[in-house]
């Protein structure tokens, strides 16, 4: 029997699925592709923050693994809300590749050297706050949309001075030529399961389970685990100015979260440890629940009037 995979068609998209497809392929399991339409995919120049939904580039697929028409969903981890869906589940997590942000600029090496009133792209609010908290108003920071190839070419086009994007999937694209540089822990903080790829499954397909597991990689599970429950405790979604990391060093699991407001002023950020034969996601809540006693609830707050606004607009 073929499993069927199904993912967005972008490039990176079908980059994931193949690595999907050929790590099988060592194991002699067959597999194919299935391309699917997301909502975040038909409009690929509005703002995501403002699309109002999460899981804009994940529920079409889910429905379709609902529907039986694949048997497993391929998503960038940074993609997937933490909110589970009745009948699947996160069943594997590949290897991770970076989850460092990358600098991009044809005028400067590293973001500290740019202009005053530089115009940097980026479609997520994580990194904007990040950024404003650092430099405050030196840079002018404005919304990009579209997939890498488009975002490069508006930087050559000079419609930005510098933009911001994934290590990861620049990597995977045969873009690591471009990078300057990298905003990186300890001042940036990358999005919840950022450089991981995830395989959700039906809750009830255990054959599938036993096919892919070989694929999961375990201490990138526990590490994303982590950073979920943390995200998933704090309720801000994955489009919120939510950041964190966990790493595994030996036999002990570290998860550094933070949150920011939306006008990136105030961060709230704390580090917590615990053994790695313990349950990650204990940790993850730990971390939330430090980050809420030191004052989160306020931006969380913020974010949920601000969703509330949005809505009402729409």
């Amino acid at each position: 029997m073929t499993l069927r995979f199904g993912t967005r068609g972008s490039v990176l998209a079908r980059w994931q699925t193949n690595q999907c497809v050929n790590l099988l392929k060592e194991k002699n399991i067959d597999s194919e592709v299935v391309v699917i339409e997301t909502f975040g995919d038909r409009v690929p120049y509005q703002s995501i923050a403002n699309l109002g939904a999460q899981g804009v580039f994940t529920k079409e697929i889910q429905s379709a693994l609902l529907r039986r028409e694949i048997d497993v969903a391929v998503h960038s981890l940074k993609d997937l809300p933490t909110e589970s869906v009745s009948g699947l589940v996160l069943s594997s997590v590949l290897q991770r590749g970076s989850y460092r942000d990358a600098f991009l600029s044809p005028k400067a090496a590293v973001i500290e050297e740019l202009p005053k009133g530089s115009r940097i792209g980026t479609g997520s609010l994580r990194r904007k706050t990040q950024i404003i908290h650092r430099f405050g108003d030196l840079f002018r920071i404005d919304e990009i949309r579209g997939n890498i190839e488009t975002r490069l070419q508006k930087l050559e086009q000079g419609e930005y001075d510098a933009i911001i994007l994934a290590e990861a999937g620049l990597v995977r694209l045969g873009f690591a030529d471009r990078i300057c540089s990298f905003l990186e822990p300890p001042f940036f903080l990358p999005a919840v399961g950022q450089g991981a790829i995830g395989l959700e499954i039906r809750c009830d397909d255990h054959r599938t389970a036993e096919q892919i597991a070989s694929l999961c990689d375990m201490e990138t599970w526990a590490a994303v685990l982590a950073e979920r429950a943390m995200l998933q405790k704090l309720q801000g979604g994955c489009l919120a100015p939510i950041a964190a990391l966990g790493r595994v060093d030996g036999e002990k699991l570290t998860l550094q979260g933070r949150i920011l407001s939306l006008d990136g002023k105030t961060m709230f950020e704390t580090t917590r440890s615990l053994p790695l034969a313990q349950d990650p996601n204990s940790l993850g809540i730990a971390v939330a629940d430090v980050l809420i006693d030191m004052g989160a609830e306020t931006i969380l707050e913020e974010i949920q009037q601000q969703r509330h606004q949005s809505s009402i607009t729409e």
